[in-house]
Protein backbone atom coordinates (compact mmCIF):
# COMPACT_ATOMS: atom_id res chain seq x y z
CA UNK A 1 0.00 0.00 0.00
CA UNK A 2 1.05 3.69 -0.37
CA UNK A 3 0.99 5.02 3.35
CA UNK A 4 1.43 8.52 4.31
CA UNK A 5 2.61 9.08 7.93
CA UNK A 6 2.65 12.57 9.06
CA UNK A 7 5.14 13.43 12.19
CA UNK A 8 7.17 10.56 10.80
CA UNK A 9 10.03 12.07 11.83
CA UNK A 10 9.51 11.74 15.04
CA UNK A 11 9.14 9.55 18.03
CA UNK A 12 5.82 7.36 18.16
CA UNK A 13 5.68 8.28 13.72
CA UNK A 14 9.20 7.10 12.72
CA UNK A 15 8.77 3.72 14.78
CA UNK A 16 6.01 3.22 12.53
CA UNK A 17 7.63 4.19 9.80
CA UNK A 18 10.06 1.39 10.30
CA UNK A 19 7.76 -1.23 10.17
CA UNK A 20 5.75 -0.66 7.42
CA UNK A 21 8.64 -0.55 5.45
CA UNK A 22 9.66 -3.68 6.91
CA UNK A 23 6.22 -5.02 5.89
CA UNK A 24 6.75 -3.78 2.18
CA UNK A 25 4.73 -1.36 2.34
CA UNK A 26 5.36 2.38 -0.32
CA UNK A 27 5.68 5.27 2.92
CA UNK A 28 5.64 9.18 2.54
CA UNK A 29 6.56 11.38 5.46
CA UNK A 30 5.27 14.82 5.95
CA UNK A 31 7.20 16.19 9.11
CA UNK A 32 8.53 20.08 9.74
CA UNK A 33 10.97 19.17 11.70
CA UNK A 34 10.85 21.06 14.62
CA UNK A 35 10.60 18.09 16.56
CA UNK A 36 11.14 15.40 14.55
CA UNK A 37 14.56 14.33 13.22
CA UNK A 38 15.96 13.70 9.79
CA UNK A 39 17.80 10.54 10.68
CA UNK A 40 15.02 8.84 12.14
CA UNK A 41 13.56 8.96 8.62
CA UNK A 42 15.11 5.70 6.45
CA UNK A 43 15.93 6.19 3.05
CA UNK A 44 13.77 3.71 1.96
CA UNK A 45 10.94 6.21 3.04
CA UNK A 46 10.18 9.75 1.01
CA UNK A 47 10.31 13.12 3.35
CA UNK A 48 9.06 16.23 2.37
CA UNK A 49 9.80 18.65 4.99
CA UNK A 50 6.09 20.38 4.88
CA UNK A 51 3.83 21.68 7.49
CA UNK A 52 0.37 20.00 7.78
CA UNK A 53 -0.99 23.50 8.13
CA UNK A 54 0.32 24.41 4.40
CA UNK A 55 -2.93 23.22 2.78
CA UNK A 56 -2.12 23.96 -0.59
CA UNK A 57 0.85 22.31 -0.66
CA UNK A 58 -0.57 18.93 1.16
CA UNK A 59 -3.18 18.70 -1.26
CA UNK A 60 -0.68 19.19 -4.41
CA UNK A 61 1.05 15.73 -2.90
CA UNK A 62 -1.92 14.11 -2.19
CA UNK A 63 -2.96 14.39 -5.94
CA UNK A 64 0.67 13.38 -6.85
CA UNK A 65 1.15 10.41 -4.78
CA UNK A 66 -2.55 9.04 -4.77
CA UNK A 67 -1.86 7.73 -1.00
CA UNK A 68 -3.83 4.23 -0.17
CA UNK A 69 -3.92 4.97 3.97
CA UNK A 70 -2.97 7.94 5.46
CA UNK A 71 -1.33 7.85 9.37
CA UNK A 72 -1.71 11.09 11.43
CA UNK A 73 1.07 11.57 14.14
CA UNK A 74 2.25 14.83 13.30
CA UNK A 75 1.16 17.75 16.27
CA UNK A 76 1.72 20.00 18.88
CA UNK A 77 2.15 17.47 21.72
CA UNK A 78 2.76 19.92 25.06
CA UNK A 79 -0.19 20.18 26.75
CA UNK A 80 1.37 23.08 29.25
CA UNK A 81 2.22 24.54 25.84
CA UNK A 82 -1.34 24.48 24.86
CA UNK A 83 -2.77 25.75 27.71
CA UNK A 84 -0.04 28.68 27.55
CA UNK A 85 -1.08 29.46 23.97
CA UNK A 86 -4.48 27.30 23.03
CA UNK A 87 -4.43 29.25 19.30
CA UNK A 88 -1.19 28.07 17.82
CA UNK A 89 -2.41 24.45 19.96
CA UNK A 90 -5.79 24.29 17.71
CA UNK A 91 -4.00 25.70 14.60
CA UNK A 92 -1.81 22.68 14.53
CA UNK A 93 -4.30 19.83 16.08
CA UNK A 94 -7.36 21.15 14.30
CA UNK A 95 -6.72 22.74 11.20
CA UNK A 96 -3.80 20.66 10.55
CA UNK A 97 -6.07 17.87 11.05
CA UNK A 98 -8.97 19.29 8.51
CA UNK A 99 -6.68 19.88 6.10
CA UNK A 100 -5.03 16.41 5.95
CA UNK A 101 -9.06 15.59 5.79
CA UNK A 102 -10.00 17.58 3.16
CA UNK A 103 -6.99 16.21 1.37
CA UNK A 104 -7.97 12.35 1.54
CA UNK A 105 -11.40 13.19 0.73
CA UNK A 106 -10.83 15.03 -2.85
CA UNK A 107 -7.79 12.12 -3.40
CA UNK A 108 -9.98 9.12 -2.23
CA UNK A 109 -7.92 7.78 0.17
CA UNK A 110 -9.23 4.74 1.50
CA UNK A 111 -8.43 4.37 5.80
CA UNK A 112 -7.31 7.64 7.92
CA UNK A 113 -5.29 6.52 11.31
CA UNK A 114 -5.25 8.94 14.30
CA UNK A 115 -3.34 9.64 17.44
CA UNK A 116 -5.60 10.47 19.52
CA UNK A 117 -4.68 10.65 23.71
CA UNK A 118 -6.21 8.59 26.26
CA UNK A 119 -3.97 10.17 28.54
CA UNK A 120 -5.99 13.38 28.61
CA UNK A 121 -9.04 13.23 26.99
CA UNK A 122 -10.60 11.42 29.83
CA UNK A 123 -9.80 13.41 32.61
CA UNK A 124 -9.12 11.72 35.86
CA UNK A 125 -9.42 7.72 36.48
CA UNK A 126 -10.98 5.78 39.41
CA UNK A 127 -11.11 2.49 37.73
CA UNK A 128 -9.24 2.27 33.71
CA UNK A 129 -10.97 4.40 31.47
CA UNK A 130 -13.50 2.87 28.72
CA UNK A 131 -14.07 4.13 25.32
CA UNK A 132 -17.74 4.90 26.33
CA UNK A 133 -16.30 6.82 29.49
CA UNK A 134 -17.58 10.42 29.77
CA UNK A 135 -14.92 13.18 27.80
CA UNK A 136 -13.54 15.38 30.27
CA UNK A 137 -10.31 16.80 28.39
CA UNK A 138 -8.79 19.59 31.33
CA UNK A 139 -6.14 21.02 28.54
CA UNK A 140 -6.96 22.73 24.99
CA UNK A 141 -4.25 19.79 24.01
CA UNK A 142 -7.35 17.14 24.41
CA UNK A 143 -10.11 19.41 23.70
CA UNK A 144 -8.15 19.64 20.24
CA UNK A 145 -7.76 15.57 19.85
CA UNK A 146 -11.30 15.31 20.48
CA UNK A 147 -12.32 17.67 18.41
CA UNK A 148 -10.15 16.08 15.70
CA UNK A 149 -11.92 12.71 16.50
CA UNK A 150 -15.01 14.32 15.79
CA UNK A 151 -14.47 15.65 12.78
CA UNK A 152 -12.98 12.46 11.51
CA UNK A 153 -16.44 10.24 12.48
CA UNK A 154 -18.00 13.75 10.56
CA UNK A 155 -15.84 12.96 7.17
CA UNK A 156 -16.65 8.75 7.91
CA UNK A 157 -20.63 9.79 7.92
CA UNK A 158 -20.50 12.31 5.24
CA UNK A 159 -17.55 10.81 2.28
CA UNK A 160 -17.06 7.20 3.46
CA UNK A 161 -13.73 7.76 4.92
CA UNK A 162 -12.46 4.81 6.92
CA UNK A 163 -10.76 5.42 10.48
CA UNK A 164 -9.09 4.01 13.14
CA UNK A 165 -8.46 6.53 16.02
CA UNK A 166 -5.94 5.02 18.47
CA UNK A 167 -6.59 6.70 21.88
CA UNK A 168 -2.75 6.38 23.71
CA UNK A 169 -1.46 6.16 27.11
CA UNK A 170 2.02 7.25 28.00
CA UNK A 171 3.84 5.98 25.12
CA UNK A 172 7.76 5.35 25.74
CA UNK A 173 10.66 3.82 24.43
CA UNK A 174 13.84 4.61 22.03
CA UNK A 175 13.58 7.71 19.97
CA UNK A 176 11.46 9.73 22.79
CA UNK A 177 12.97 12.92 23.46
CA UNK A 178 14.68 13.32 26.54
CA UNK A 179 14.54 17.39 26.89
CA UNK A 180 10.96 17.80 25.95
CA UNK A 181 7.91 18.16 28.81
CA UNK A 182 6.61 15.42 27.61
CA UNK A 183 7.97 11.68 28.05
CA UNK A 184 8.96 10.71 31.74
CA UNK A 185 10.60 8.01 30.77
CA UNK A 186 13.48 9.19 28.94
CA UNK A 187 13.34 12.12 31.37
CA UNK A 188 14.74 9.76 33.66
CA UNK A 189 16.62 7.09 31.46
CA UNK A 190 18.62 10.42 30.05
CA UNK A 191 19.06 12.16 33.73
CA UNK A 192 20.66 8.80 35.31
CA UNK A 193 22.59 7.74 32.29
CA UNK A 194 24.19 11.21 32.54
CA UNK A 195 24.53 10.84 36.56
CA UNK A 196 22.07 13.62 36.97
CA UNK A 197 19.24 13.66 39.73
CA UNK A 198 15.75 14.03 38.15
CA UNK A 199 12.84 15.92 39.31
CA UNK A 200 9.53 14.45 40.46
CA UNK A 201 6.85 16.89 40.79
CA UNK A 202 4.95 16.71 43.55
CA UNK A 203 4.77 13.20 45.95
CA UNK A 204 5.18 11.72 42.63
CA UNK A 205 2.34 9.04 43.70
CA UNK A 206 0.31 9.93 40.42
CA UNK A 207 0.00 7.20 38.27
CA UNK A 208 0.06 6.86 34.36
CA UNK A 209 -0.73 3.83 32.08
CA UNK A 210 3.07 3.44 30.37
CA UNK A 211 2.95 1.49 26.82
CA UNK A 212 6.11 0.78 24.69
CA UNK A 213 6.17 1.95 21.55
CA UNK A 214 6.75 -1.25 19.79
CA UNK A 215 3.12 -2.36 21.04
CA UNK A 216 1.77 0.89 19.85
CA UNK A 217 3.89 0.50 16.44
CA UNK A 218 1.50 -3.53 16.15
CA UNK A 219 -1.43 -1.04 17.29
CA UNK A 220 -1.08 0.97 13.90
CA UNK A 221 0.31 -1.89 11.61
CA UNK A 222 -3.22 -4.27 12.69
CA UNK A 223 -5.21 -0.63 12.35
CA UNK A 224 -4.16 -0.93 8.18
CA UNK A 225 -6.65 -3.61 7.99
CA UNK A 226 -8.63 -4.12 11.17
CA UNK A 227 -10.86 -1.44 13.52
CA UNK A 228 -12.66 0.23 10.73
CA UNK A 229 -14.09 3.30 12.30
CA UNK A 230 -13.54 2.46 16.03
CA UNK A 231 -12.35 4.66 18.77
CA UNK A 232 -9.71 2.46 20.87
CA UNK A 233 -7.67 2.98 23.65
CA UNK A 234 -4.01 1.89 23.63
CA UNK A 235 -2.52 1.42 26.78
CA UNK A 236 -1.88 -2.05 29.66
CA UNK A 237 -4.99 -1.30 31.89
CA UNK A 238 -2.01 -0.84 34.62
CA UNK A 239 -1.57 1.65 36.83
CA UNK A 240 2.53 2.74 37.87
CA UNK A 241 3.87 5.83 39.99
CA UNK A 242 5.73 8.35 38.97
CA UNK A 243 8.15 7.19 42.12
CA UNK A 244 7.88 3.50 41.22
CA UNK A 245 8.84 4.09 37.19
CA UNK A 246 12.20 6.11 38.74
CA UNK A 247 12.50 2.90 41.31
CA UNK A 248 12.33 0.55 38.71
CA UNK A 249 14.99 2.74 36.27
CA UNK A 250 17.56 3.55 38.82
CA UNK A 251 17.66 -0.39 39.75
CA UNK A 252 17.91 -1.45 36.82
CA UNK A 253 20.91 1.24 35.76
CA UNK A 254 22.37 -0.08 39.31
CA UNK A 255 21.87 3.79 40.69
CA UNK A 256 21.33 4.53 43.89
CA UNK A 257 20.37 8.53 43.16
CA UNK A 258 17.95 10.05 44.53
CA UNK A 259 15.10 12.41 43.03
CA UNK A 260 15.06 16.27 43.92
CA UNK A 261 11.01 16.45 44.85
CA UNK A 262 9.39 20.07 43.50
CA UNK A 263 5.93 21.50 44.11
CA UNK A 264 3.02 19.98 42.53
CA UNK A 265 2.42 21.27 39.38
CA UNK A 266 -1.19 22.74 38.36
CA UNK A 267 -3.85 20.65 36.62
CA UNK A 268 -1.63 17.80 36.40
CA UNK A 269 -3.91 13.87 36.71
CA UNK A 270 -3.57 11.94 39.97
CA UNK A 271 -4.86 8.94 37.86
CA UNK A 272 -4.52 7.56 34.29
CA UNK A 273 -4.83 4.53 32.82
CA UNK A 274 -7.06 2.31 30.29
CA UNK A 275 -9.08 0.03 29.56
CA UNK A 276 -7.69 -2.33 26.13
CA UNK A 277 -10.27 -5.08 26.06
CA UNK A 278 -12.02 -2.97 22.88
CA UNK A 279 -8.99 -3.36 21.00
CA UNK A 280 -8.16 -6.75 22.09
CA UNK A 281 -11.28 -7.46 20.41
CA UNK A 282 -11.78 -5.12 17.30
CA UNK A 283 -7.85 -5.38 16.34
CA UNK A 284 -6.15 -8.19 17.95
CA UNK A 285 -4.31 -6.32 20.10
CA UNK A 286 -2.69 -6.60 23.60
CA UNK A 287 0.38 -5.57 24.84
CA UNK A 288 3.37 -7.75 24.76
CA UNK A 289 5.96 -6.15 26.76
CA UNK A 290 6.48 -5.42 30.42
CA UNK A 291 7.58 -2.07 32.00
CA UNK A 292 10.41 -3.42 33.54
CA UNK A 293 11.30 -4.85 30.01
CA UNK A 294 10.56 -2.01 27.98
CA UNK A 295 12.49 0.15 30.27
CA UNK A 296 15.64 -2.35 29.83
CA UNK A 297 15.46 -1.75 26.47
CA UNK A 298 14.76 1.90 26.34
CA UNK A 299 18.22 2.80 28.70
CA UNK A 300 20.57 0.62 26.10
CA UNK A 301 18.97 3.15 23.27
CA UNK A 302 19.79 6.11 25.29
CA UNK A 303 23.32 4.32 26.52
CA UNK A 304 24.10 3.92 22.98
CA UNK A 305 22.94 7.59 21.74
CA UNK A 306 24.88 9.17 24.51
CA UNK A 307 28.15 7.21 23.53
CA UNK A 308 27.57 8.37 19.64
CA UNK A 309 27.14 12.09 21.06
CA UNK A 310 23.18 12.19 20.02
CA UNK A 311 21.45 12.13 23.25
CA UNK A 312 18.60 12.90 20.75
Amino acid sequence: MKILVTGGAGFIGSNIVDEYIRQGHRVWVVDDLSTGHRRYVPKAAVLFHLNIRNKSRLLSLFKKARFDVVNHHAAQMDVRHSVADPQFDANVNIIGTLNLLEAAKNCKVKKFIFSSSGGTIYGECRRPAREGDPEIPLAPYGIAKLSSEKYIHAYAVLYGLKYTILRYANVYGPRQDPFGEAGVVAIFSNKILSGERPFIFGTGKQTRDFVYVGDVVRANTLALFKGHNKILNIGTGLETSVVKLWRTTASLSHSDLQPIYKRARSGELSRSFLNCQKAKRDLGWAPQTDLRDGLERTLIYFKEKLKTGHPR
